[in-house]
């Protein structure tokens, strides 16, 4: 139904039941005898409520008609793709309800666009990242190849070595992908054996002490618990071993040169449950600070540049998150000075 259609069937409405109600007095009057002149006066009073009767639903209806057109106008313009349209409309009946909820709706419509463009702009990120960083080993590992078989290879050997270190970084871009994308779906699988954090820790840093060496970094590692204290954790060795690699790796890849990265393992006593928190600090320049909310984001950097010899594929930390929280636990980012990660895993106390 139109506006013009609620005008009128509005006015119909009004006239009708004036008009009824004008006939009933005037059939009452004529019960009455009145006199000719009584009667004439009677029927100039009468025409003038119906008048007024009249002009009374016009202006009446118009606010109505107005607000009904700007419901109308809000919708046209969400049916033609603006979710940012509202009715504007404030009344306390049906139509000021229906206005709220049609308000409401456009709203949660507008929210869920927002949220389908953030999400496409992710998967348009995380497929241009796959790509590059595919692109780069397997475009390294073609060129080794191809001088191998022209026979161009000044020293087959070294280009052996490049390509099976190039097929190790897919080896474990893959893995990480794997990963990432069990711990997103909800299907990453904790494991419940009882492991020793500072064991973990040590057996990482041992792990990373080669790589470290080659950048001139020091690694030190620090235990600082209370005696009796526990720094045993539920889950998997090879998961949390995964998380102390990744924050050393990371560490070890900006600290300075020459340079320290320091691990510490301590408890917490002071949370609502014991908590054991593994910090790792290196002394380069730190995570900057715009940069600290987003660190944990699947193919974040703070390097745009994507230097591959400053940093991997931007999934360490991403891992480093998924898993922590998969075990209960949460990471956090320090502000510097240097960069420091702190994880902290719920402990089991001793027997």
């Amino acid at each position: 139904m139109t506006n013009s259609s609620v005008r009128r069937l509005i006015l119909a409405g009004a006239v009708a039941a004036t008009a009824t109600a004008l006939a009933a007095v005037f059939v009452a009057a004529e019960a009455m005898w009145l006199s000719g002149s009584e009667r004439n006066l009677m029927l100039v009073v009468l025409v003038a409520a119906f008048g007024l009767a009249v002009l009374v639903a016009v202006r009446v209806s118009r606010p109505l008609v107005d607000d009904l057109d700007q419901l109308a106008s809000a919708a046209r313009q969400v049916a033609a793709g603006d979710l940012s349209a509202r009715s504007g409309v404030e009344r306390r009946d049906e139509v000021g309800a229906t206005a709220r909820s049609f308000d409401e709706m456009v709203g949660r419509l507008e929210l869920a666009e927002r949220r389908r463009e953030a999400e496409e702009a992710e998967r348009r990120l995380l497929f241009a990242s796959v790509g590059h960083d595919l692109r780069t080993p397997l475009a390294a590992i073609r060129a080794a190849v191809e001088a191998l078989q022209d026979g161009v290879a000044p020293d087959p050997a070294r280009y052996l070595v490049a390509i099976g270190r190039e097929a190790e970084h897919l080896g474990r871009l893959t893995e990480d992908l794997f990963l990432l994308a069990q711990i997103d779906a909800g299907r990453f699988e904790v494991g419940r054996d009882l492991v020793d954090v500072a064991e973990v820790v040590d057996e990482s840093a041992e792990a990373l002490l080669p790589s470290a060496a080659a950048r001139g970094v020091s690694l030190d590692v620090v235990v600082a618990i209370d005696p009796g204290a526990s720094t045993v954790v539920r889950g998997t060795s090879h998961h949390l071993g995964r998380v102390v690699r990744n924050l050393l790796d990371n560490a070890i890849r900006h600290a300075g040169a020459p340079g320290v990265v320091t691990v510490t393992v301590g408890v917490d006593p002071g949370s609502p449950i014991a908590e054991v928190v593994v910090t790792v600090l290196d002394d380069g320049p730190g995570f900057p600070a715009g940069f600290i909310d987003k660190a944990t984001e699947a193919f974040s950097r703070a390097d745009a540049s994507r230097d591959r010899s400053r940093g991997g594929a931007g999934l360490g930390l991403a891992i480093v998150r998924g898993v922590t929280e998969a075990h209960g636990g949460s990471i956090e980012i320090g502000r510097g000075p240097g960069g420091e990660v702190a994880v902290s895993l719920p402990a089991v106390a001793h027997n």
